[in-house]
């Protein structure tokens, strides 16, 4: 077992959760992405920047471009937007189709070219090494990534599905049969949605148990392993949380699921009479949330703003952690618009956290080139600048 134990009074991690404890790889690799090319995606045309395998920095204007380079560098990971938008909103103005295009090498110096493509006429294709995926699905995971944004605050101020969104994302990188699960939940529960709409009663009643299975098979491993996944970020999660704000309040993040007090099937047919005269399903994991905590109160209604961003980003990093330790490879972390997120303070402390081998490739952005190079200049890593600006990419000299 691994543990990435880090310096400064970094967080010492554990490797366990109340129930279990997990074999975790040892970190082997790193993934580096060396060049990054551009074609119509959102407001770059046509763009080719060559990175660092360090901390490379986007520096220029609100509105210049630096949160679409950081998305694309998410897309060919994740084949989709970080923050929700369709494929056809982050094709630029005027034009038919977008094209990002990475190159990447590992630590043993293998290579590898991942190819995203997206037309208004046809549809989304992601291709690595010049192979074309069948299924998107079978790509997520294959280049871990970890993002930081200001639509992190979302999962504080908004509804649970911003919640149930963002442990999605997180566990399908990392395990295969929890993204096939959730895929196929919420397939059955939107079949399941629209035979409860029905007006043929019999139907309802001949076909209503067929779905009923299949949402309890696969809505069980999505419930037992949002809560492993959940159980192995605490730790992680206190541990960076008092290195970023310096606070002693205790918080805690725990998993709510109706699953979890009675079981699926018995829930389900509790609910029946409600779900035919509400015409939707009105239990399932499908309805789950993680609830964060400050104290013993909820983050949203007693966190100040500094604490809830540095919940947000001790999040972030926890989850950085278990997907270094479960995949043994470092994901490439993006910071994007941190400022906005928190005070110099705290980003000089996230600086000094990302600041050793532990992390691997970070790109990291702000608004205000000076502010930013001045904390980079106190890190022991090295760092290149790029600056953005009407959507053209040019690096900088320091």
């Amino acid at each position: 077992m691994y543990c990435i134990n880090t310096n400064f009074n970094k967080p010492n991690l554990q490797c366990s959760t109340k129930n279990r404890t997990f074999e975790l790889e040892e970190i082997v690799t790193n993934m580096y992405l060396d060049r990054l090319n551009i074609v119509n995606f959102k407001n770059v045309a046509d763009a080719t920047i060559d990175f660092s395998h360090s901390i490379n920095a986007l520096v220029g204007l609100n509105g210049a471009g630096k949160t679409n380079v950081v998305e694309a560098v998410y897309y060919l990971s994740m084949c989709k937007s970080s923050m929700g938008l369709s494929d056809r909103g982050s094709v630029r103005h005027g034009s038919e189709f977008f094209v990002v295009e990475g190159s990447y090498t590992d630590s043993s110096e293998r290579h590898s070219t991942i190819t995203c493509t997206y037309s208004l006429k046809g549809k989304k294709i992601v291709k690595y090494n010049g192979k074309e995926y069948e299924k998107l699905s079978e790509h997520v995971g294959r280049i871990p990534i970890v993002i930081v944004s200001p639509a992190d605050s979302f999962l504080v101020s908004d509804a649970a599905d911003e919640r149930r969104r963002y442990l999605n994302a997180f566990i399908s990188q990392l395990d295969s049969e929890y993204l096939t699960a959730v895929i196929r939940y919420n397939h059955i529960l939107s079949e399941r949605n629209k035979l409860l709409k029905n007006p043929n009663t019999a139907l309802v009643a001949d076909m209503i148990d067929t779905y009923d299975d299949q949402l309890v098979s696969f809505g069980k491993v999505v419930n037992e392993k949002r809560k492993e996944y959940i159980d192995m970020l605490l730790p992680s999660l206190e541990k960076y949380y008092r290195v970023m704000c310096d606070d002693r309040e205790e918080i805690s993040l725990a998993y709510y699921s109706e699953l979890n007090a009675r079981p699926f099937e018995e829930l389900l047919l509790s609910a029946r009479n409600r779900d035919l005269a509400c015409q939707f399903t009105t239990t399932g994991v499908h309805r789950d949330d993680m609830v964060m905590r400050i104290g013993d109160r909820p983050l949203k209604k007693y966190g100040s703003q500094g604490q809830q961003k540095s919940f947000l980003v001790a999040l972030k990093l926890a989850q950085y952690d278990i997907v270094c330790r479960v995949t043994g490879e470092k994901p490439i972390l993006l910071l994007d618009d941190v400022f906005d997120k928190l005070d110099a303070e705290r980003v000089s402390r996230l600086i000094q956290i990302v600041d050793g081998d532990e992390f691997g490739q970070i790109f990291i952005s702000d608004c205000n080139h000076s502010r930013l190079t001045d904390i980079l200049k106190g890190a022991a890593r090295s760092y290149s600048v790029y600056d953005v600006s009407g959507g053209v990419i040019t690096p900088i000299q320091e």
